[in-house]
């Protein structure tokens, strides 16, 4: 996804293109805003609904052009990469289950990927998906939004340049109150597909936020998983998903950690925290202060401010 362009003239945007992501949707609302600050791309193109009148009217609200609306994405996948100013790249904000299909289609044409994790709903799926990401001139890029706040980034070099010595225990939690009750009986659309097998996967709390909580546990302590024991439960009866996790991880070194993720833990509407400790002292930080990273040497003591 290079961008070309003269030094006395602004470079050229990306053509992008979104899969999922129509006016009723909240992911690719957000992607779409995170496209408008980065400002190297222009959505061009989309398949926003599972029919073609919802993603018309979709794009009629974003400003698609009305022959760039498809029903569908593998006839958006097969007209795209025929076009001569067709899309450079695509966002897959859907329900699981499509990430890998949609992926697929768009991979074999030449078309870079950025899809929004998790990476599929299956492990054969993930396979497949690495092999052909492996094997495709274009990019597979999948997304975890929390690895780019400032701080996240910050700590991740204070860790690896060794200012808290040897890491000895990562704790993270990720935690929400939204699913307390079985809002999914109640028609609402974003918990209705998150607490659905078929379309989710058989990860519910696990792969919607879990996932973001082990990714960045790694990314900023940069030590490896090399076991770990799990606990997956569900509390509202009825739900055929998890609503709350606990990890239990061993990482390559020695170091230990814990991970808690729960969707049905009242008043937190979304609160990830992360604290990594080392020989020399501790780091701590979290959504809720994102712009605020403690740190913490030993010997000092310090008000235990949370971020």
């Amino acid at each position: 996804m290079a961008i070309t362009g003269t030094s006395d003239s602004r470079p050229p945007r990306i053509r992008l293109g979104m899969v999922g992501g129509g006016r009723d949707a909240f992911i690719g609302g957000v992607h779409r805003i995170a496209s408008r600050i980065d400002d190297h791309f222009e959505l061009v193109a989309g398949a926003f609904s599972s029919t073609p009148e919802k993603s018309k009217a979709s794009a009629a609200n974003l400003g698609v052009a009305g022959d760039r609306a498809y029903g569908d994405f593998l006839e958006m996948a097969k007209r795209e990469a025929r076009l001569k100013n067709g899309i450079q790249a695509v966002a897959i904000v859907t329900p699981n289950h499509l990430h890998y299909p949609v992926a697929r289609e768009f991979l074999k044409r030449g078309i870079h990927v950025i899809c929004d994790k998790p990476m599929t709903s299956t492990l054969p799926d993930a396979r497949k998906l690495a092999k052909l990401a492996e094997t495709s001139d274009a990019l597979f890029v999948l997304t975890h939004n929390y690895t780019g706040y400032p701080m996240m980034r910050q700590a991740r070099e204070m860790v690896a340049s060794g200012l808290l010595g040897k890491i000895r225990l990562v704790n993270v939690e990720y935690v929400q109150d939204w699913l307390s009750e079985a809002v999914e009986e109640t028609g609402q659309k974003q918990a209705e597909w998150r607490t659905d097998p078929d379309r989710s996967g058989g990860g519910g709390c696990i792969g919607d936020i879990g996932t973001h909580a082990f990714n960045l546990a790694g990314f900023v302590s940069g030590l490896t998983v090399e076991k770990l024991s799990a606990e997956l439960t569900t509390f509202v009866p009825g739900r055929r998903l998890d609503d709350n996790v606990t990890v239990m991880m061993r990482y390559a070194g020695g170091a230990r950690g814990m991970l808690w993720a729960s969707q049905v833990a009242p008043g937190n509407e979304n609160a990830l925290t992360l604290r990594i400790y080392g020989e020399k002292g501790r780091h701590r930080m979290g959504t809720r202060r994102a712009e605020h990273l403690v740190v913490h040497a030993v010997g000092r003591t310090q008000a235990d401010d949370h971020p």
